[in-house]
C-alpha cells in the first residue's frame, strides 16, 4: 500500500514565503477532491490531507473507504519559540481540538499525541522553519520522537543526511542526549528510528513525488501499524530549488487564474494556454477539437519581437518565440504534461524562464546603456523599473535558492557534530571554496593575466577556486575556470576592446548553488559583478570585490565630460559598500577609496606576485634586436593598451621633442590600442618600433631586450607590466600617482616622476640615461627585488583572507571585516 503522508489542500491558508505573502496568497489553492483524484491516479492506495492546524479539508474526503483525517500541527519549543511541525494521522474532531489547545508546548503535544496512542511523526527535521532550528533542537526531537520524515520538499542532501544519522544512532548516543537535555523518551529503543515520505506539496504539481510504501498491509490501521512498526518504507525524491520555484510559480498562479477567472481565456491564447499546462496543477488538460483549433489559430499569429512595448509585452513576445522553436513545449501545449516526469516538468519550466527572462534582459540593459549614453534620465529611470518588475517574476527562485541555502547552513552544523571529528566532509563543504566572477579572463590585459596564474596556483596547491566569466567564443575547457554564453553584449564606443556581457543570471546561481561556494568574490562592478553581487545575497554567502581598476579617471580621460566621471564614482561607491571586504593592489588605491567613503575596515591590500621564471634577464635574444631593427642604441620600452589613459601622448612628446635631438635611443612600444595609428603619426621619422601585441615568451625576450622601462599612466592601481620589467632586470620609470609607484624601490629599482609632467619626465630619462653604470645596477637589484615575489607566496596569503573569513563567519561574526582593519603596505 501507498500514500502520500504530507500533502497540503486549499485550507493550508497562511503562507510562510514572503513571496505569496505580498500576493495576499493562501499556500494552496488545490481542492480537496483533487488531491484525492491526483493521488489516486499516482497509484495512492490511500489518501488523507496535513493541512496546517486544520481538519477541514480533511474531512471533505472522510466518506471516503481508502481516505482517513490528519494534519500538520504547528508546536513550539517553549523555551525560545523555535517552531516545529508534526504529522498526526487517523485523528478525529474531539482529538484535533486537543491537539490544538497543546500545540503552543512541544513537550505537552507529544505527551498527549504518546498518551492517546496517535500515529506522529517530526515532518521536515532539519528545515528551520522560522529560523531558530539548533543543533540542540535537533538532538531533542530524537529524544521526542520515533518516526521521522524524509520530505519530498526539502533539500535531498538533508534527507540524505537524516537517513546516514539515524542509521548510526547508539544506546550510548541516546543516553547522553538525555542527559544534557533531560529529556527522557517515552517509547522503546529510542535509538532505533522509523522513516514515513511525503511529499508537503502545497500545489497539486507534485502529490506522491515522495510517499510511503508499506507492503502487505490491509486498510488504514493495518497501514499505520506497520508504520509503528517500523516496516514502513519512504520512497521517490526530494527537491531542488527547481521544485520550491515550481511550486511557488503554481501557487501563485492558481490564485490568479480564479481571482480573475483566467479559465475562459486558457484554450485562447497559446501563451496563458502554455502556463496553465505547466503551474494550472489539478486542472484536467483540455485537448478537444474546440481547443486543437484555437491553438492552430493561435499558432500562426506571431507577435512582434521589437524592442519596444510594456514588460508583458516583452515577455510574451519572448515567450512566443521560445515556444514556436521548441517541438518539446509545442507538444505539451498540444497534448498536455502528463506523459512528463515530475522532475522534467520542473526542469523544463526553469529552462523556459531562464531563457525568456534573458532575452528580456538584453532589451532592458540595450535600453538602458542607450539612454545612459546620452545621460537620458528619465528613460534610465523608466528602463531600471522594468528591470525591477522582472526581478519580481523572478522572485519564486530567488526565495527558492535562498531557503535551500538557509537550510544548508544548518543541515552542515548538525552534520559537523554527528559526524566524527577529524572526518573531511565526502564532498568537501566544509572547505573554502571560492567563485571569482570576472569579465576579463580571456582579455589581454594585467587583470586577466594576474586571474589566470591565480587558477594556475590554486590546482598547483589544492585550493578550491572556480573564475566564472562570459565569452562569446567557444572555449575549450579548463579546470577552474566556468565560461557561460552571455545572453546578450554591448560595445562602448570609447573603448571597443572592452564588452560588457549580459550573463545568463539564473544559470549562474544555479551553478553557485550546485557547487555550494563558500565564498564570492567580484572583480568587476559591470554586469557579470551584479551577477555575483545578487547571488551572494541570495544564498547568504559572503562577497568580497576587487578594485582593479580607476574606473571614473578613465571615463573622464575618454569622454572628458565631468558629470560622467562623477556618476561613475556614485555608483563605484555604491557597489564596493555592498562588499565585505575590499581588495585594493596598493595602498594609494585603498586611500583614493577610503577618502571618496569606503570604510577603511573594509580595505584590504592584496600581494600581487610575478612569475619569475617566465620574466627574467636570461631570455635577452640577439635576434629579437635584429628582427626588429633595434640597432645597438640604448632601448625605452612600454608595454600594455595603447591608449590616452595611458598618458603616452605625453611620452611620445617627451621623446620626440626633448630625447631625441640629444640622445641616440630607440622607442619600442609593445602592444595595441586605440591611440596606436595616432602614435605612429606622432613618433614617424624616429627610432620607434611598434611591435603590435605580443605574449609569452616573445614578451619576455622583449623585455630582457630593452635598457629603461618607461610607464607615464597616472591612472592605473597596480601595473602588472612594472613587476614584469623588473624581473627582467629593466629598471622602471613610474609616476606618483596610481599604484605602479608602490611595486619599485624609488633610487634602487626606479624612479618616481610627477604625473603629467613632461620636465619631470625628461629629467628622469636624462639622468638614468647619463649614467648607463647607475642603469645597470638598477636592473639587477630590480631583479633581486622580484624574486622575493613569487607568485605562489603571494596566492597563498591572500586565501589566507578567506580562510580566516570563513572561521569567523562560521563562529556567527557576519561583520567580521569592522573587527580586523587595514593592514599598511
Amino acid at each position: 500500500m501507498k500514500a502520500d503522508l504530507h500533502v497540503h489542500s486549499k485550507y493550508s491558508k497562511r503562507p510562510s514565503q514572503w513571496i505569496l505573502q505580498k500576493l495576499n496568497c493562501p499556500e494552496s489553492f488545490t481542492e480537496p477532491m483533487d488531491v484525492y483524484r491526483i493521488a489516486k491516479k499516482k497509484d495512492m492506495a490511500l489518501v488523507t490531507i496535513t493541512d496546517h492546524n486544520t481538519i477541514t479539508g480533511a474531512l471533505e474526503l472522510a466518506h471516503l473507504p481508502d481516505a482517513f483525517v490528519s494534519e500538520e500541527v504547528t508546536t513550539y519549543f517553549p523555551e525560545d519559540r523555535c517552531k516545529a511541525h508534526v504529522l498526526v494521522y487517523h485523528i478525529d474532531e474531539k482529538q484535533h481540538q486537543d491537539i490544538r489547545d497543546a500545540r503552543e508546548n512541544i513537550y505537552d503535544l507529544v505527551a498527549y499525541l504518546q498518551g492517546e496512542g496517535i500515529v506522529h511523526a517530526l515532518a521536515h527535521p532539519l528545515y528551520a522553519i522560522n529560523g531558530r532550528l539548533t543543533v540542540a533542537h535537533f538532538e531533542k526531537c530524537l529524544l521526542l520522537f520515533k518516526t521521522l520524515e524524509l520530505n519530498g520538499a526539502r533539500d535531498e542532501l538533508q534527507n540524505q543526511l537524516l537517513v546516514s544519522i539515524v542509521s548510526k544512532l547508539t544506546p550510548g548516543i541516546l543516553e547522553q542526549l538525555s542527559a544534557e537535555h533531560g529529556i527522557e523518551p517515552r517509547f522503546s529503543d529510542p535509538w532505533v528510528k522509523h522513516v514515513i515520505g511525503g511529499s508537503d506539496d502545497h500545489s497539486s504539481l507534485h502529490i506522491a513525488r515522495r510517499h510511503t510504501e508499506v507492503a502487505g498491509a490491509v486498510g488504514v490501521d493495518g497501514f499505520l501499524k506497520n508504520i509503528e512498526a517500523g516496516r514502513a518504507v519512504a520512497q521517490g525524491q526530494g527537491a531542488t530549488p527547481q521544485t520550491l520555484a515550481h511550486n511557488l510559480y503554481g501557487i501563485a498562479y492558481q490564485f490568479y487564474k480564479e481571482r480573475f477567472k483566467l479559465d475562459r481565456h486558457i484554450n485562447k491564447d497559446i501563451f496563458l494556454r502554455f502556463v496553465d499546462r505547466f503551474l494550472g496543477g489539478s486542472r484536467e488538460n483540455d485537448t478537444g477539437v474546440l481547443a486543437k483549433i484555437y491553438y492552430i489559430w493561435d499558432y500562426r499569429k506571431r507577435p512582434r519581437t521589437d524592442d519596444g512595448g510594456t514588460f508583458q509585452q516583452l515577455v510574451k513576445a519572448e515567450s512566443h518565440k521560445l515556444i514556436h522553436k521548441d517541438p518539446e513545449l509545442l507538444s505539451i501545449i498540444k497534448n498536455g504534461n502528463g506523459t512528463h516526469r515530475t522532475g522534467d516538468i520542473e526542469r523544463k519550466w526553469y529552462e523556459f524562464v531562464n531563457k525568456v527572462s534573458n532575452g528580456v534582459l538584453v532589451h532592458f540593459g540595450n535600453h538602458l546603456l542607450d539612454h545612459l549614453s546620452g545621460v537620458n534620465l528619465l528613460n534610465m529611470f523608466h528602463a531600471a523599473g522594468s528591470a525591477g518588475t522582472l526581478y519580481s517574476v523572478l522572485a519564486p527562485y530567488f526565495v527558492a535558492f535562498s531557503l535551500f541555502t538557509k537550510d544548508r547552513h544548518i543541515t552542515r552544523q548538525i552534520e559537523e557534530k554527528f559526524v566524527p571529528r577529524g572526518l573531511p566532509s565526502k564532498d568537501g563543504r566544509c572547505a573554502v571554496r571560492v567563485a571569482h566572477f570576472t569579465d576579463t579572463f580571456y582579455e589581454v590585459n594585467g587583470v586577466a593575466l594576474t586571474l589566470q596564474q591565480q587558477v594556475q596556483a590554486a590546482g598547483r596547491m589544492g585550493k578550491h577556486l572556480t573564475v566564472i566569466t562570459c565569452d562569446l567564443d567557444h572555449r575549450s575547457h579548463s579546470n577552474g575556470v566556468k565560461n557561460f554564453r552571455p545572453v546578450g553584449v554591448t560595445e562602448l564606443p570609447e573603448y571597443h576592446e572592452l564588452k560588457l556581457y549580459y550573463p545568463p543570471f539564473l544559470e549562474m546561481l544555479n551553478f553557485c548553488y550546485e557547487n555550494r561556494f563558500t565564498h564570492i568574490h567580484s572583480a568587476t562592478p559591470g554586469p557579470i559583478g551584479l551577477a555575483a553581487l545578487a547571488i551572494a545575497r541570495i544564498l547568504k554567502l559572503p562577497i568580497n570585490g576587487t578594485y582593479h581598476t580607476s574606473l571614473p579617471q578613465y571615463v573622464r580621460c575618454l569622454t572628458e565630460d565631468g558629470t560622467i566621471e562623477e556618476m561613475m564614482w556614485k555608483f563605484i561607491l555604491w557597489y564596493y559598500e555592498q562588499m565585505d571586504l575590499v581588495f585594493v593592489p596598493s595602498k594609494s588605491t585603498g586611500d583614493e577609496l577610503e577618502a571618496k567613503g569606503i570604510s577603511a575596515a573594509k580595505i584590504r591590500q592584496f600581494p600581487r606576485g610575478i612569475n619569475t621564471e617566465r620574466f627574467h634577464p636570461s631570455k635577452k635574444q640577439i635576434l629579437v634586436a635584429a628582427q626588429y631593427r633595434l640597432g645597438r642604441r640604448p632601448r625605452l620600452l612600454y608595454v600594455g593598451r595603447v591608449s590616452k589613459e595611458k598618458n603616452l601622448p605625453l611620452l611620445a612628446r617627451v621623446f620626440k621633442e626633448r630625447v631625441r635631438p640629444f640622445y641616440d635611443v630607440s622607442l619600442v612600444i609593445v602592444g595595441d590600442g586605440p591611440y596606436l595609428q595616432d602614435m605612429k603619426k606622432a613618433l614617424a621619422h624616429t627610432p620607434t618600433v611598434f611591435t603590435g601585441y605580443q605574449e609569452g615568451d616573445a614578451l619576455a625576450a622583449l623585455y630582457a631586450a630593452c635598457d629603461l622601462f618607461v610607464f607615464p599612466s597616472a591612472t592605473d592601481t597596480f601595473g602588472n607590466v612594472v613587476l614584469e620589467a623588473q624581473a627582467s632586470g629593466v629598471p622602471v620609470i613610474v609616476t606618483d600617482s596610481g599604484g605602479p609607484q608602490e611595486n619599485i624601490i624609488p633610487g634602487e629599482t626606479g624612479l618616481v616622476v610627477r604625473a603629467n609632467d613632461e620636465e619631470a619626465l625628461f629629467g628622469a630619462l636624462k639622468e638614468l640615461l647619463l649614467n648607463p653604470e647607475r642603469l645597470k645596477r638598477m636592473g639587477k637589484r630590480a631583479r633581486a627585488y622580484m624574486e622575493e615575489r613569487s607568485f605562489d607566496r603571494a596566492f597563498d596569503e591572500t586565501w589566507r583572507i578567506y580562510r580566516e573569513q570563513d572561521r569567523f563567519q562560521s563562529n556567527g561574526f557576519r561583520a567580521w571585516s569592522v573587527a580586523t582593519p587595514r593592514k599598511a603596505s
